[in-house]
């Protein structure tokens, strides 16, 4: 088969904006004295820190305004007559290109000047293309792996023309001029829209109710979505992925094939919007049902997604190869720009390894493969991303041994929680391949840490580069709040370095990439799907300022009953309310607080077995630290206190040689502790998981006292109310007093 021709002759460098963006987590330091240094660092050099618990400061959406928006520069025509500079100083036909745009900037029509240009640029190409054959033959080193798109699908042995390969995919009629696909890639911001985006203030101006998840509705900004039975899945879906789709229907659930919920999902993600969705029941909360068919959802749209920007790819190389000249004029016009800067069109963010695994099995049964055995790496995958032996994982936690756990823990902890992870998948003609090269591949799937590891190591490896993260379309964070117990800032990490402006050409056609990535507004493009089982600041906050998709957004607002009728015990539990200033002052009003009203009661006691659960790892070091300048009788079970003092902790504790126990949210996440001999209970930070507040209370089973104090702020809304009920959460703060009681 004849290659396709090539726009640029040679690879050379984009000049992009210069950024000081710094690698690694943006975990906080934390002094001597418990104050907070709130500045990025990398310790020792080392491009990433093991995760670390994130810091959440603010409760109400109004207040959650402190995520900086840093996207890629968006300067309009300026930024692709840069490029178009920078590129075209070495190549005769970008030169062209170039002066194009500066008359089209100038509102100047010169048709004729514009022709000898391209004239001149194809015979200046011309007469050198043998001298660049021949300086690109001696390069050293492996070849670039992002081959062009038109010569890709000639691997694995594939002798069929590119007219075969595109019936793969579909006949290219099915509904191409209207779906949702390309209404979205096609249109065109105006640079005063795209600075509004810059600093959004969105408005949600319908609602509708969510029938299936009670005291819940849907909220979005632009037109509503309807919610009625109906045939967007038939209409949307590429029609070869939508026959499988019901294939697999008819086998598994014959009773559900025209499941409403699996519609409304997929038509909530065909739009384009930014969605969350932060009540998701997931399946290791006996939520299976339910996820299974949100994650459904997804993966036909991403898979949608990905099928139909190839398919848009091959068709255009099709019809340029049929040409038998008058090639670079044809390219000059905006009929076949169809690419980004890289391949890699969609980012699935997941935190552990098994939930990978769940994931990419399932992407497998959707997609649309003759033979399953055509998927390659498939053992090498499912090894790595199966359940570690037991024996292993006995090594790695003792505490895992048996079945003391509950059903919750051991169903999201049985597999591999390997949390540092990144995986290419590529579509072909007939195979879907696992492992490949980032720059090649169509979907990445990767935990925050593994790409915050590869983010770091672009700071001391200049070779190295993650611009394959230049052009992602569609972004699904799934299991958020699992994510939130490793380190949200490692999301905020990724998100600074979505989209952006590529350092390398990566064999990227560039009279065929869509103008509004050249203009810098391609994060207005993407399509950012939120989803966990619960909101805290920190998920709020990204949603609100980093997610700006020029459609619009949608989420889903929840009211809660609260889990007090899950304590089996007769507990009073005092609720303390303490009054901040502002968001800023909390974190210091919440320890002021302590060390005045609660420490002084502690101090004056004889009595022991006092536990003090801390939500934060930050505010956990803080009363360490207290502790310590008091003299205080105490011990620590934090998340990263060793396992051997672990265990003595809870025999001091127990047997009363340590008055005062410092138990985390996190150290509880991960381990599940029962701990024995607390006789009173302060709860310093209420946690961001409800369900862990009726387990930490029921500990008080062996009390004599049956007490336990609540601190809470203002700020704490969105803990406070799915703990107590909403209704009795606003009560509770819009309330002139400051102490209520539940037993």
């Amino acid at each position: 088969m004849a290659k396709k021709s090539r726009a640029l002759s040679k690879n050379k460098d984009i000049k992009g904006p210069k950024t000081s963006h710094k690698p690694g987590p943006s975990a906080e330091r934390i002094d001597k004295k418990g104050n907070v240094n709130r500045k990025n660092h990398v310790k020792d050099k080392q491009p990433v820190e093991a995760s670390s618990p994130s810091s959440s400061g603010c409760s109400f959406e109004e207040n959650l305004d402190s995520v900086p928006v840093e996207h890629g520069s968006s300067g309009g025509n300026s930024s692709v007559l840069n490029l178009l500079d920078a590129l075209g100083s070495g190549n005769p036909k970008l030169a062209a290109m170039y002066r194009k745009r500066k008359r089209e900037q100038s509102g100047l029509s010169s048709s004729d000047e514009e022709q000898d240009d391209l004239k001149s640029a194809n015979d200046s190409l011309s007469e050198g293309e043998h001298t660049d054959e021949q300086e690109s033959g001696n390069e050293s080193g492996p070849s670039d792996p992002d081959e062009n798109y038109a010569e890709e699908i000639m691997e694995n042995g594939d002798d069929e023309s590119i007219e075969d390969y595109s019936e793969s995919y579909g006949d290219g009629n099915d509904k191409e001029t209207s779906s949702s696909f390309n209404n979205h890639l096609a249109r065109s911001l105006t640079k005063e829209e795209a600075d509004k985006l810059k600093d959004p203030k969105w408005k949600f101006k319908w609602e509708m109710p969510e029938n299936d998840i009670p005291l819940s509705k849907w909220v979005g900004t632009g037109n509503p979505i309807s919610k009625e039975p109906g045939t967007d899945m038939a209409s949307s879906l590429k029609e070869k992925i939508y026959k499988h789709w019901m294939n697999i229907k008819r086998t598994s659930a014959p009773s559900d094939i025209n499941s409403s919920r699996e519609n409304f999902f997929f038509s909530l993600f065909s739009t384009y919007r930014d969605i969350m969705h932060c009540n998701k029941k997931p399946f290791y909360m006996k939520g299976g049902e339910e996820d299974s068919f949100i994650m459904d959802a997804y993966l036909l749209h991403t898979l949608n997604h990905v099928y139909r920007t190839r398919e848009l790819v091959i068709k255009n190389d099709t019809k340029l190869n049929k040409l038998e000249g008058g090639k670079e004029e044809v390219l000059a016009s905006d009929a076949y720009v169809d690419q980004g800067f890289t391949r890699p069109k969609v980012l699935f963010l997941l935190p552990l390894r098994s939930i990978a695994l769940r994931v990419v099995l399932r992407l497998i049964q959707l997609t649309p493969l003759t033979n399953k055995d055509n998927v390659e790496h498939l053992d090498r995958f499912t090894e790595e991303f199966g359940a570690i032996d037991d024996e292993e994982k006995d090594k790695k936690d003792p505490s895992s041994q048996g079945h003391s756990k509950p059903a919750d823990f051991r169903a999201l902890f049985g597999g591999n929680n390997n949390d540092h992870f990144m995986l290419g998948i590529k579509f072909t003609k007939r195979t879907m391949k696992l492992y490949s090269d980032f720059y090649t591949s169509d979907i990445i799937v990767a935990s925050p840490l593994g790409l915050v590891t590869k983010i770091g190591e672009t700071e001391f490896d200049k070779e190295k580069d993650v611009d394959y993260l230049s052009s992602i379309e569609v972004l699904v964070i799934d299991h958020a709040d699992v994510i939130v117990m490793q380190n949200w800032t490692h999301v905020n990490t990724v998100f600074d370095h979505l989209n952006r402006t590529p350092s390398k050409q990566h064999g990227t056609d560039i009279m065929r990439i869509r103008p509004w990535y050249l203009d810098g507004q391609a994060q207005f493009y993407r399509q950012t799907i939120l989803l966990g089982s619960h909101l805290n600041p920190d998920i709020n906050a990204l949603f609100n300022r980093l997610c700006v998709s020029y459609q619009g957004k949608a989420k889903l607002n929840s009211e809660y009953k609260g889990v007090l009728p899950k304590i089996l015990l007769q507990v009073q539990q005092i609720y303390e309310r303490f009054n901040p200033s502002s968001i800023i002052d909390a974190d210091d009003a919440r320890l002021d607080y302590f060390c005045k009203k609660v420490f002084p009661k502690i101090r004056d006691s004889i009595e022991g077995g006092i536990m003090i659960f801390i939500s934060s790892y930050f505010e956990f070091v803080r009363i360490r630290n207290f502790l310590k300048s008091q003299n205080a009788s105490f011990c620590l079970l934090g998340e990263y206190t060793k396992q051997s003092d672990i265990s003595r902790a809870r025999v001091w504790f127990f047997e009363g040689k340590r008055k005062i126990m410092l138990y985390t949210e996190r150290a509880h996440f991960y381990h599940r502790y029962k701990i024995r001999g607390i006789q009173n209970l302060i709860i310093y930070s209420l946690p961001e998981r409800k369900e862990f507040y009726p387990e930490i209370i029921n500990m008080l089973d062996a009390s004599r006292n049956m007490m336990c104090n609540v601190l809470f702020s203002p700020f704490d809304l969105l803990k406070l109310e799915r703990i107590v009920g909403t209704a009795a959460a606003k009560r509770m703060l819009s309330s002139d007093k400051d102490m209520f009681v539940f037993s």
